[in-house]
């Protein structure tokens, strides 16, 4: 079972540093002004409500997830913002949407199709089948990072791991790995497909909310101790991420990473 408390958390922190490269991938889209879309696996909504904002004042996004707990955290995120009109938010399953064909204008999904252990082509089939002709299904997915500067190795065994490739598994078939998704998509019945990676510098200075945003980024990434490292390799990695180490890597004179988001879309 998922523990939404800590889910909750890690995902407010993750904001801090994603909030942007995702504002430049949605500002891409050029959502139609007025129009009505879905957020599929919403989680506690902070897209759901920018999304909503990009369609402008009259256009309205449903964002739908499985935790309830979630949703009740995105209904507190658009009352705060005053967009109770403009969003809503509703429980189901995405391999199962609770809505009609041709329900609405676009659909949207990050970091869930391809995380998912369901067929991707499935899933997005059930999207196209809510979404009316000619709309448009995005998905979003976080594709890598160089986060450990001046520390290849270390990040690529890091990466090597079973924690570093999740959600794809060593035995998953190559096809089903994320980079496929433009073929997940022409396999779904889509067409005009197309596919942009979007960058997010780091560079400091950096608040100290962001230091712990980052620092959780690397428990969450790499695990708290990655029992698939060497014992040389597992303290290395303690000294440079743990936040309580005075070798801690973001303090580095000159400390610079970057991660990215990969966008995949297709029309209905």
């Amino acid at each position: 079972m998922i523990n939404t408390e800590k889910y909750l958390e890690r995902l407010t922190l993750s904001d801090t540093f994603r909030e942007s490269v995702i504002r430049t991938a949605v500002n891409e889209i050029q959502l139609p002004s007025g129009s009505k879309g879905l957020d599929a696996g919403c989680g506690a909504g902070f897209y759901t409500l920018m999304l909503a904002e990009a369609t402008g004042r009259c256009g309205h996004v449903t964002g739908l997830d499985m935790e309830e707990d979630f949703l009740t955290k995105g209904r507190g995120l658009a009352a705060a913002a005053g967009m109770m009109e403009r969003v809503s938010f509703i429980q189901g399953d995405i391999s199962e949407l609770p809505f009609e064909d041709n329900s609405f204008d676009w659909a949207f999904s990050m970091d869930l199709v391809g995380y998912l252990k369901i067929d991707p082509v499935s899933l997005l089939k059930e999207l196209s089948r809510t979404v009316k002709p000619g709309g448009k299904i995005y998905i979003l997915i976080w594709s890598s990072q160089m986060l450990l500067p001046g520390y290849p190795v270390l990040e690529a065994r890091l990466n090597a791991t079973s924690l570093g490739i999740a959600p794809f598994e060593a035995k998953t078939k190559p096809e089903l790995h994320s980079m496929y998704a433009l073929k997940w998509l022409k396999q779904a019945g889509l067409s005009e497909m197309g596919a942009r990676t979007f960058a997010a510098d780091i560079t400091p200075p950096l608040s100290e909310k962001m230091r712990e945003a980052l620092a959780d980024l690397f428990m969450m990434r790499w695990g708290e101790e990655n029992p698939e490292l060497q014992e040389e390799d597992q303290m290395e990695y303690q000294r440079l991420c743990r936040k309580d180490s005075p070798d801690f890597i973001l303090n580095a004179p000159g400390y610079f990473g970057f991660f990215t988001y990969s966008l995949f879309w297709g029309r209905v």
